[in-house]
């Protein structure tokens, strides 16, 4: 089976880039696969791609690259929804290579990762595809415009694949998608494999990108509070973003200087999470928690503030980790302070996370996307019978109004 994924730039770092090589590299036990990357801007990529992953780059937005002289380039894009986050990125040469290379593709299943792409399957991609989009942010977390926008467009698809189980839900009761299967299905995270032993950390680590959801400054002034009971205790910050300086000058505020600090980006991250003795998340809100499973692979119990929509279904509450209420700075510090008194429960949680995290292996993955690929072929005359029939209805419904006005 050829089997498609479309990216917004695989040259990046990012989770749903991290996750998207991780089940293309499962997939190609079995299947011929490509990562069709919408932009190019390096040379090569930042995360190590399995070399039996075919990539093709579509835009080249290197200054140098032919690409950069199309006038396409600086023409808005017109296929690719406007009140998508990434719009000012995309122009009229995307749209164009786009429709090009998914028509000429030869895929059988074609698998867009972000709303705009998913867009592009919906309009490109050959009728006798598979035509699957991934939601890896939330239905809510869209603004009212572009879920207006997707609605139209997400009815040509075959599935709607949502990272979490309530997200799925949700997509069910407010997007209404008739013949479209809307299935969660957990992103993958590999085994890092054998780890090395050390001493006992005195470490808490978190991850992320340093933005105003994902509330690091909150995390910040609970080790605050940790730092006054437990002196050897220190805390260590990785990613970069725009809330860098703002964390930065709240470590200096806090009195933290020296023992909080913001290590930037380190990839993989893994190797980092496994000399903590927790790994801690207190976001607002989360699509997932890819950072929860990275650590729990590495068997580190995790904190993480019980939010929408990602936590509840990687962590259970005092088996392999703790999760707290959103926002309070106070109950975040309690749990961390439990589990550093205790390091036998430590122990016991992360044992517990590593054999739960098994869930998440990209094989397992590879497997319930093929269950899926199995079943919407199976059901594909059915599920195309049911749109019609929805666009009948909705016909005769506006033809009915349309009479009684």
């Amino acid at each position: 089976m050829k089997i498609t994924f479309l990216i917004h730039n695989v040259y990046g770092i990012g989770g749903t880039i991290r996750t998207t090589l991780n089940l293309a590299a499962a997939l190609a036990d079995d299947h011929e696969v490509t990562i069709v990357s919408m932009l190019r801007h390096r040379t090569r990529p930042r995360f190590a791609i399995d070399p039996r992953v075919t990539v093709v780059p579509l835009v080249d937005i290197r200054p140098d690259s032919p690409d950069a002289a199309d006038p396409l380039l600086a023409e808005p894009a017109r296929v690719f929804p406007s009140a998508e986050q990434r719009y000012g990125q995309y122009s009229r040469l995307t749209d164009q290579r786009a429709e090009h290379h998914l028509r000429d593709c030869g895929a059988d299943v074609i698998i867009g990762t972000r709303p705009g792409v998913n867009v592009y399957v919906a309009r490109f991609a050959p009728p006798h595809a598979l035509r699957i989009a991934q939601e890896h942010l939330t239905h809510d977390s869209h603004g009212k415009k572009l879920r207006a926008q997707l609605a139209r467009h997400y009815r040509d698809l075959d599935a709607v694949v949502t990272t979490t189980e309530a997200d799925a839900a949700v997509y069910r009761a407010r997007m209404r998608l008739p013949g479209v299967r809307v299935r969660a299905i957990p992103n993958s995270v590999p085994d890092p494999g054998p780890l090395p032993a050390g001493e006992p950390s005195q470490v808490i680590a978190a991850a992320g990108r340093l933005v105003r959801g994902k509330r690091f400054d909150l995390l910040i002034e609970a080790f605050a509070d940790i730092a006054v009971k437990y002196p050897e205790w220190t805390l260590r910050i990785y990613g970069a973003g725009t809330d860098r300086e703002r964390l930065r000058r709240l470590i200096d505020e806090q009195g933290l200087d020296g023992r909080a600090a913001l290590m930037g980006v380190v990839s993989p991250i893994e190797a980092e999470f496994a000399k903590a003795a927790i790994v801690a998340s207190a976001s607002d809100a989360e699509s997932f928690g890819m950072t929860l499973v990275e650590a729990m692979r590495c068997g580190v119990p995790v904190v993480a503030t019980d939010c929408p929509l990602g936590p509840a279904e990687i962590v259970r509450d005092g088996v392999d980790g703790r999760l707290v209420p959103t926002g309070d700075r106070h109950a975040l510090a309690a749990a961390l302070c439990e589990l550093i008194a205790d390091e036998p429960a430590r122990r016991r949680m992360g044992e517990a996370a590593r054999f739960a995290a098994a869930r998440f292996d990209p094989v397992r993955v590879a497997h319930a996307y093929e269950d899926l690929f199995t079943d919407l072929d199976a059901t594909r005359h059915a599920r195309a019978w049911a749109r019609r029939k929805a666009r009948w209805r909705g016909r005769a419904g506006r033809a009915l109004r349309r009479l009684r006005h």
